[in-house]
C-alpha cells in the first residue's frame, strides 16, 4: 500500500464500546463503504472493540490499526485527549491504566445525573445507561442522547451547549490521567501518540504551545491536523503547529454515528502536501 497522500486514512473513530452509535463491525463496514483505506478504532479509554473491528476489516480486505483515545487532565483543569495508534491491546500496563480511568466514570455519571436533576432533567442516569453499549463507559454523549429523547433539546450539540459543557449545570469535572502517563502507556504498548483535535480545546494559544512543547518533550509524535471538529482556521493552525514542532500529521473524522457527527467516515479532505502523515509509522 502507498503510504503518502491521497491515502484515505481515518484514524479517529468511536463505536458503542465508548460513546459511538455503531457496533465495531458496523463501524468498519461503513468505513469500507465510504472508501476508507486505513481505519483506526479509537474508543475512549477502552480497547474492547478492537478484536471485532479487526476481524471485520480483515474480512473486507481493509487495513486496520489498533487505537485508543486516552483522557488526560492537563494544566488548569483542562481535559485533553491523546490518541494512541498501533498499540498492542494485550500489553498489561496499557490495559491496567485504562481500567483505572474507566473506574471513575460511574461515580461521575451519577453526580452528573444529580446535577441535572436540580435543573429539572430527571432520571438522567438510568436514561443515559440505555444509550451506553458499554455500561462501564457511560458519559456525556449518552446523557446528551437521553436529554434529546426526553424532549429537553433538539439535538446533541445543543445539549452540550446548554447543559454538559464546562461551567454548565450538568458538567462535572473529573481527574483523568497525566499526559506523561498517557504517552508512557502508548509507547510501552508499541504505539505512537497523537494530540487529538487541538482546535477543540478551550485553552489560550500560549497554553496550546505549552501543551505541544510538553507533548514533544515526552516523545509525542503526531497532531490531528484534519478533524471532524476542526474549522478551516483550526486546520491551518494545526498545520502550522505540525511544521513548527516537527510533528507528523494525522487525519480523523472523530466519527460517533450517523446524524450525530459533523463529518462522516472517510470524508475529510487530504492533508496539506508538505506535511508528513502519521501513517508512515503505521503501515
Amino acid at each position: 500500500m502507498a503510504t503518502k497522500n491521497p491515502l484515505n486514512a481515518d484514524l479517529h473513530s468511536h463505536s458503542i464500546m465508548s460513546d459511538g452509535l455503531l457496533k465495531p463491525a458496523e463501524l468498519v463496514q461503513r468505513a469500507h463503504a465510504h472508501g476508507v483505506d486505513l481505519l483506526a478504532l479509537t474508543d475512549h479509554d477502552e480497547l474492547a472493540g478492537l478484536d471485532e473491528a479487526r476481524a471485520t476489516a480483515d474480512a473486507l480486505g481493509m487495513c486496520f490499526v489498533n487505537g485508543v483515545e486516552i483522557s488526560v487532565s492537563w494544566g488548569r483543569d483542562h481535559t485533553i485527549h491523546i490518541v494512541g495508534l498501533g498499540v498492542d491491546p494485550d500489553y498489561a500496563v496499557l490495559d491496567v491504566g485504562l481500567a483505572q480511568l474507566r473506574g471513575g466514570r460511574d461515580a461521575r455519571a451519577r453526580q452528573m445525573a444529580a446535577e441535572l436533576d436540580k435543573v429539572g432533567i430527571h432520571g438522567a442516569y438510568e436514561g443515559a445507561l440505555r444509550f451506553a453499549g458499554n455500561p462501564a463507559m457511560v458519559g456525556r454523549s449518552h446523557f446528551a442522547r437521553y436529554i434529546v429523547e426526553a424532549g429537553h433539546a433538539r439535538d446533541v450539540k445543543s445539549v452540550f451547549d446548554h447543559w454538559l459543557a464546562k461551567d454548565k449545570p450538568g458538567y462535572v469535572p473529573h481527574q483523568w490521567t497525566s499526559l506523561s502517563n498517557a504517552l508512557d502507556w502508548i509507547h510501552r504498548a508499541g504505539g505512537v501518540a497523537v494530540v487529538a483535535h487541538p482546535g477543540r480545546y478551550r485553552i489560550t494559544r500560549k497554553e496550546l504551545r505549552s501543551l505541544l512543547a510538553e507533548f514533544c518533550d515526552l516523545g509525542g509524535e503526531g497532531i490531528e491536523v484534519l478533524s471532524g471538529s476542526h474549522s478551516a482556521e483550526d486546520v491551518a493552525a494545526s498545520a502550522r503547529h505540525a511544521r513548527e514542532f516537527g510533528l507528523l500529521a494525522s487525519r480523523g473524522s472523530d466519527f460517533h454515528g450517523p446524524g450525530e457527527s459533523r463529518v462522516d467516515l472517510g470524508r475529510l479532505p487530504a492533508l496539506p502536501e508538505d506535511l508528513s502523515p502519521i501513517w508512515q509509522k503505521l503501515v
